[in-house]
């Protein structure tokens, strides 16, 4: 029987990860017909499906797919989809785990509505690791999703965490951009390339669990991802309802404002006070009395920037006090404060490169 649903899942020495998905994949309740492709992207440590108990084999088909040469998930994804004979495609990362109705969830959406071509899911907001930043992380893209997305906007982002598009039209779009030789923005790029005719769905009763990584790995994804996404700015001269809304620009402008007006205080305020501790005397009252009235301007510019980085943002910060409490909300501000930085220098770099 031709399965409705082909899953296809990029490995690069992932091994427990992926055996883990694959272990929640056979753990589906209801689900459609279906089979499931791992593309080992040239791994080191080849995937074995020895972990997978034997009465959970028998209920999926799984296929192993060795690209000789690494060439990174896009081509990953666009080998499995070549070979997959589904009807409708699932992308789905290494990392992430379904739910036992994930996939029967997916498969209603399109029985329902035949003419539904893409549909994109949600990663929750829970995580077993206890440390802030990965929940902190958690939390900010639930909020992006569920609180804070544009609801008027013709498509959302087809992240391949969790997307699903018809084989069909996945193959005549031309799959992802290779391009892209690790995980970076081919997600948006294809995104741009489906809205052109479709509608990407959002399903929140398409979830998968995801665990976050620490800060830096983060940090430096942000980085970037903004610096490959300023570069099809260019392209497209447009902002869009997906990754970078125009609202997360000015966010983010007004992050970073915000911190450099108060860094120039910081400097301004340090000389001020080496001069008046006698370093050099020279100076007249009347040039400190300049300097500390200009240094009061720059205090006020931060915190107008800052209270209104504070009320653009409001919605997250309400959300984490309603989730984790005050301490974590207000540690939560700051730290994206740091990684609205990473952003913008990606982009800056984007820009000047």
């Amino acid at each position: 029987m031709r399965p409705f649903l082909s899953i296809i899942v990029p490995y690069h020495d992932t091994y427990e990860d992926t055996i883990r998905l694959l272990n929640t994949i056979a753990g589906s309740v209801r689900p459609p017909v279906f089979e499931v492709i791992v593309v080992d992207d040239a791994s080191e440590k080849s995937l074995q499906l020895t972990d997978i108990s034997l009465q959970k084999k028998k209920r999926m088909s799984v296929r192993i797919i060795r690209m000789v040469k690494n060439k990174g998930p896009a081509a990953a994804r666009n080998r499995g989809a070549k070979i997959a004979r589904g009807k409708f495609l699932l992308f789905l990362d290494s990392d992430v785990e379904v739910f036992p109705d994930t996939l029967h969830n997916l498969a209603a959406i399109y029985l329902d509505d035949p003419d539904i071509v893409a549909v994109t899911g949600v990663w929750v907001k829970e995580q077993r690791n206890a440390t802030f930043f990965p929940n902190f992380k958690a939390l900010r893209d639930w909020s992006y999703w569920i609180n804070e997305r544009d609801k008027s906007g013709y498509y959302f982002l087809f992240s391949t965490r969790v997307a699903s598009i018809k084989k069909a039209v996945f193959m005549r779009l031309g799959g992802f951009s290779e391009s892209y030789t690790a995980a970076l923005v081919e997600d948006i790029e294809l995104t741009y390339r489906i809205a052109r005719r479709y509608a990407i769905i959002f399903a929140p009763n398409v979830r998968v669990r995801h665990e976050f990584e620490s800060f830096w790995p983060i940090a430096k994804k942000y980085f970037l991802r903004a610096y490959h996404w300023t570069r099809l700015y260019r392209k497209r001269k447009k902002f869009d309802p997906v990754a970078t809304t125009f609202q997360e620009a000015v966010t983010t402008l007004s992050a970073v404002a915000g911190l450099g007006f108060m860094g120039i205080s910081i400097i301004v305020s340090a000389v001020t006070y080496w001069i008046i501790s006698g370093v050099d005397p020279n100076w007249s009252l009347t040039t400190l009395r300049l300097v500390r009235e200009v240094n009061a301007v720059i205090i006020a510019a931060s915190g107008v920037l800052l209270f209104f980085h504070f009320y653009l943002i409001r919605k997250f910060l309400v959300f984490m006090y309603n989730e984790k409490g005050f301490v974590f909300a207000l540690k939560g501000f700051f730290v994206g404060l740091v990684l609205y930085c990473f952003i913008f220098a990606g982009a800056l770099w984007g820009r000047l490169k």
